[in-house]
C-alpha cells in the first residue's frame, strides 16, 4: 500500500515541458540526420537533450504513463506521437508495451508512421515479439502490414515464414516492405519474386526488388536499375545513385547522359557526388553558376575533390541575389513550402571554385575513384560513415551494406550508440569483404 505520508502528486507541468521539449528535439534530431551541415557528432549532442528529457517522462512512472503519455499516443503532432511512444516502451511497467499495441491496431496512417519511428528507433523485445500477430488481423491496413514488415526487418529479426506471403501482396507498399524485411534480415529470396517485383509500375516496389536483388548477387537487378536509368528510362533517385555508387566509368556515362534533363538534374548531382570520377567533377564545375542547381552541383564537386564550399569559395549569404518574385498566374499554391535539407548547402563562387580546380585536377588520377578528395579505398569509406555530412552518409551506407551483401550494416536513421556499434563492427571487419564495387561479381 502507497504510503500516503510520502506520496506526493506529479508535477504535471514538468512532465508537460518533457513532452513538449522532448518532441521539439526529435524535430530537430530528425532535421539533422538528412542536415548538409551536421556531423555525427554533433547530431550526438542533440540526441542527448532527447534523451534526457525522455528519461524525465520515464522516471514520472504509471501516473504519468497513463494520464500524459498515452492520451498522447493520439496526439495530432507526430513527434509527441513518437515520444510518446518510446517513453512508454522505455519504462519498466507492461502496460506501456500494451498500449502501445493498441495505438497501432486502431491508428491511421498518418499516426502509424509516427509510431514506425518510434518502434524503429530501439528494439523492444516485448513489442517485437508481438507485432506479428498484427499481420494476421483480418482488418489490418495495408499500412499497419507495412508497419509490422518494416519493423521486423530494419531490427532484422524477420523470419521466412513472416515475409513470404507478403512479397506478391497486391498492394505495392505491402509487398515492398515484405521485400526489404527479407533483406535486412538476410533471407535467401526466389528470383522469380524479385524479377516480378522489379517489372511493377511501383517505383517503391522496383526500388526493394533492385536493391534485395544486388543485396542477393542477382544480375537481373542491375539489368534493371541501369535500365531505369538509361535514357529512355523512367530515371528515379535510387537507381540514379545506384549508378553512382558503383562508379563504374560505362555508368557515369549514362549519367552524365541524363544531366541535361531538367526534371532529373537534382537526382543526377546528387548520383554524381558518388561516383567519385574527375569527368563527374567537371560536369559539376560547368553548373556551378546555374541559379537553383548551382549548390547542388557544388556539393556533389566537394564530395569528389574534398573542396570545402566555404570562405572564398563561397558567396555569402548576404550577397546572394534576391530570387524575382514568381509572377502570381504562374505560382504553384500546392507547392511543398517546408524547408529542405539542401535549403542549407552554401552556394558556390563559381569563379574561385573553378580556378582552384584548374590548378588541382592535373595532380589527380583520372583513372582513380576520389572520396572527399582521397582514393576511394575501404577504409576511406568507413571514415566518411564517422566524418561526412549527415545528408550523405544514408547512401554512403548502402554503398556499403551492398559491397558486404548485407554482411555490414551502418543504420544511419538509428540512435548514434546504435551507429557506432555497427560502425565498430564493420571497422573488424576483413576489407576483402567491402573492397569492391557492389555490381563486380553478380551471378547471373
Amino acid at each position: 500500500m502507497t504510503n500516503m505520508l510520502t506520496w506526493r502528486p506529479p508535477h504535471w507541468s514538468n512532465y508537460e515541458t518533457h513532452l513538449d521539449e522532448a518532441a521539439f528535439r526529435l524535430s530537430q534530431w530528425e532535421a539533422a540526420l538528412d542536415a548538409p551541415d551536421f556531423i555525427l557528432e554533433e547530431a550526438a549532442e542533440l540526441e542527448e537533450q532527447l534523451a534526457a528529457h525522455i528519461d524525465g517522462l520515464v522516471l514520472g512512472g504509471q501516473p504519468v504513463a497513463i494520464q500524459l503519455l498515452e492520451p498522447s499516443l493520439a496526439a495530432a503532432e507526430p513527434e509527441h506521437i513518437t515520444v510518446a511512444a518510446l517513453s512508454l516502451l522505455k519504462g519498466a511497467a507492461p502496460s506501456g508495451t500494451t498500449a502501445v499495441l493498441s495505438a497501432l491496431e486502431s491508428a491511421e496512417p498518418p499516426a502509424l508512421a509516427a509510431l514506425q519511428r518510434a518502434l524503429g528507433l530501439a528494439p523492444f523485445p516485448a513489442l517485437l515479439s508481438s507485432l506479428p500477430a498484427l499481420l494476421q488481423k483480418d482488418d489490418a491496413l495495408p499500412e499497419l502490414q507495412a508497419l509490422v514488415l518494416d519493423t521486423l526487418g530494419q531490427h532484422g529479426v524477420a523470419t521466412h515464414q513472416q515475409c513470404l506471403p507478403w512479397i506478391t501482396h497486391p498492394v505495392p507498399q505491402v509487398a515492398a516492405a515484405a521485400l526489404r524485411a527479407a533483406s535486412r534480415s538476410r533471407l535467401p529470396l526466389e528470383p522469380a519474386h524479385i524479377q516480378r517485383a522489379m517489372n511493377s509500375a511501383s517505383s517503391d516496389l522496383r526500388d526493394a526488388a533492385i536493391v534485395a536483388g544486388l543485396l542477393s548477387g542477382h544480375s537481373a537487378a542491375w539489368t534493371a536499375c541501369q535500365a531505369v536509368a538509361a535514357p529512355g528510362g523512367t530515371g528515379g533517385r535510387l537507381p540514379l545513385l545506384l549508378l553512382g555508387l558503383n562508379g563504374d566509368e560505362r555508368d557515369l556515362k549514362r549519367l552524365l547522359e541524363r544531366l541535361s534533363d531538367k526534371s532529373l538534374q537534382a537526382d543526377v548531382l546528387w548520383a554524381l557526388g558518388f561516383s567519385g570520377r574527375l569527368d563527374a567533377a567537371n560536369a559539376c564545375v560547368e553548373l556551378l553558376g546555374q541559379g537553383p542547381i548551382a549548390a547542388l552541383a557544388g556539393e556533389a564537386f566537394s564530395a569528389i575533390t574534398g573542396l570545402r564550399i566555404e570562405g572564398d569559395f563561397a558567396i555569402p549569404k548576404d550577397e546572394q541575389e534576391a530570387e524575382e518574385p514568381v509572377p502570381l498566374e504562374n505560382d504553384d499554391l500546392d507547392a511543398d513550402l517546408k524547408p529542405k535539407p539542401e535549403d542549407s548547402l552554401p552556394t558556390p563562387n563559381a569563379m574561385t571554385v573553378t580556378a582552384w580546380w584548374q590548378q588541382t585536377r592535373p595532380k589527380l588520377d583520372a583513372r582513380q575513384r576520389y572520396l572527399s578528395g582521397q582514393p576511394h579505398q575501404p577504409q576511406v569509406l568507413l571514415d566518411a560513415l564517422i566524418s561526412a555530412p549527415m545528408r550523405r552518409r544514408h547512401a554512403l551506407a548502402l554503398d556499403l551494406e551492398l559491397r558486404s551483401r548485407g554482411a555490414l550494416r551502418v543504420p544511419t536513421r538509428m540512435f548514434v550508440a546504435q551507429q557506432v556499434e555497427a560502425w565498430k563492427k564493420a571497422q573488424g571487419a576483413p576489407t576483402s569483404t567491402f573492397n569492391r564495387p557492389f555490381a563486380e561479381a553478380l551471378r547471373s
